[in-house]
């Protein structure tokens, strides 16, 4: 299974960015997608996830800002960002729970992760 993330880039304070992440390989389902985030000398955490009914959950410095979704015949989840913060600089990664096959267990399988840089 191999996650494919684009739409990063360099973008000024309250700008906005579209991420997007397809999914391909050997995919039998895919359960809940989202996105994490990296700042340098920090540690990753969790931007927004969606279940594949489309329930979502948010970090709190998100909420109000950034919106997730996803498109289940693409396998491609999106995270469309709004309002941008220079706090929001970070290489965003996304990632999809997801069985191979009908008798395999869901797995966690990541994207190597855009860079979102916002800066005037």
């Amino acid at each position: 299974v191999q996650l494919a993330e684009s739409g990063g880039g360099l973008v000024q304070p309250g700008g906005s960015l579209r991420l997007s992440c397809a999914a391909s390989g050997s995919i039998f389902s895919i359960n809940a997608m989202g996105w994490y985030r990296q700042a340098p000398g920090k540690e990753r955490e969790l931007v927004a996830t969606i279940t594949r009914i489309g329930r979502t959950n948010y970090a709190d410095s998100v909420k109000g800002r950034f919106t997730i979704s996803r498109d289940n015949a693409k396998n491609t989840v999106y995270l469309q960002m709004s309002s941008l913060k220079p706090e929001d600089t970070a290489v965003y990664y996304c990632y999809a729970e997801t069985k191979i096959s009908l008798g395999s267990r869901y797995d966690d399988y990541w994207g190597h992760g855009t860079q979102v840089t916002v800066s005037s």
